[in-house]
């Protein structure tokens, strides 16, 4: 076994502070992969699938754009190929994700907050281009959902057969696109989440507090038949549940965990039995120089 054998089978546990006798709210916890995150799994098939093809060689270079947790995923694999990991990311995100994917040995480029993730996959694609590095291209690729198509869907299956409800967020969308393409055919019904500021429920796309979700264009491989309610969760509601969690679950997750958590809640309001299973993508211990816990002045 090495490291990227550690990536999935991530723990599904029961919320029970949050749940009822006839309403049961499940967390899959995806701090629990090697790097932290559930983008551990996207890295490994970004990387792997590539090699298959042909695109990427060991001791090769690729490129992404990408606010950290897909850029992590991607250095940690990366070292087991000896492959040379370049990422670009706009500033104003967290700077712990910067500093774990810079000491796996990614080289990181900041790019102007004001730009955006557009203006970073803009600056990504233009290094591919001239320096010859391989671009995942996670917001396009059909690569994206497929890892979680042939991992977490099929994990989610196997560990409650009796799931009505699939809640996660979306960011590049490619967690939710898989998944929720799997679990229809089971009969699942999912929901989407994302901040104020992202466009999928229509809304003009702006900035928000809560990192790794938020859309700023429909991503290409995210069929809308697939989505059967979109929930629009503001960061302050967001980050109240993060704090809540931790007193309520001992669960220390980020920002996206409690906007997916309110999506869940809501859910369960709506029925009057049923058992949801929400992602929880990430932990807090990455957000702690953006005073994740103070969201707000408390």
């Amino acid at each position: 076994m090495n490291t990227i054998d550690l990536i999935g089978q991530t723990p599904l546990v029961h919320l029970r502070h949050y749940s009822t006798e006839n309403v049961r709210i499940f967390a899959k916890l995806e701090m629990h992969n090697p790097g932290g995150s559930v983008k551990d799994r996207l890295g490994k098939h970004l990387i792997e699938q590539a090699i298959a093809r042909g695109d990427l060689q060991r001791g090769g270079q690729l490129v992404e754009a990408t606010a950290g947790n897909t850029g992590i995923g991607l250095a940690l694999v990366a070292t087991q190929y000896d492959i040379r990991c370049v990422i670009f990311a706009p500033e104003g995100f967290s700077e712990e994700k910067i500093e774990i994917m810079r000491v796996m040995g990614a080289t990181i480029y900041r790019t102007p907050r004001a730009d955006g993730m557009l203006g970073a996959r803009q600056a990504a694609k233009q290094f591919a281009e001239t320096e010859g590095a391989y671009y995942t291209n996670q917001f396009e690729t059909q690569d994206n959902p497929a890892a979680y198509k042939e991992t977490l869907a099929q994990e989610l299956i196997q560990a409650l057969p009796s799931m009505n409800y699939f809640v996660a967020g979306a960011g590049s969308g490619g967690t939710f696109s898989g998944v929720s393409e799997v679990l229809q055919v089971h009969g699942v019904k999912s929901v989407v989440v994302e901040p104020t500021g992202s466009i999928l429920s229509g809304g003009e796309k702006g900035k928000h507090d809560t990192e790794g979700i938020g859309v700023e264009v429909w991503p290409p491989f995210l069929e809308p038949s697939w989505i059967d309610c979109v929930e629009v969760v503001p960061d302050d509601i967001a980050f109240r549940h993060v704090r809540e969690l931790a007193r309520n679950e001992g669960l220390l997750v980020g920002s996206s965990s409690g906007a997916a958590l309110e999506g869940a809640l809501r859910v369960a309001k709506r029925i009057e039995q049923g058992d949801i299973v929400v992602v929880f993508p990430d932990g807090s211990d990455r957000y702690m120089s953006k005073q994740i816990f103070q969201y707000g002045g408390v």
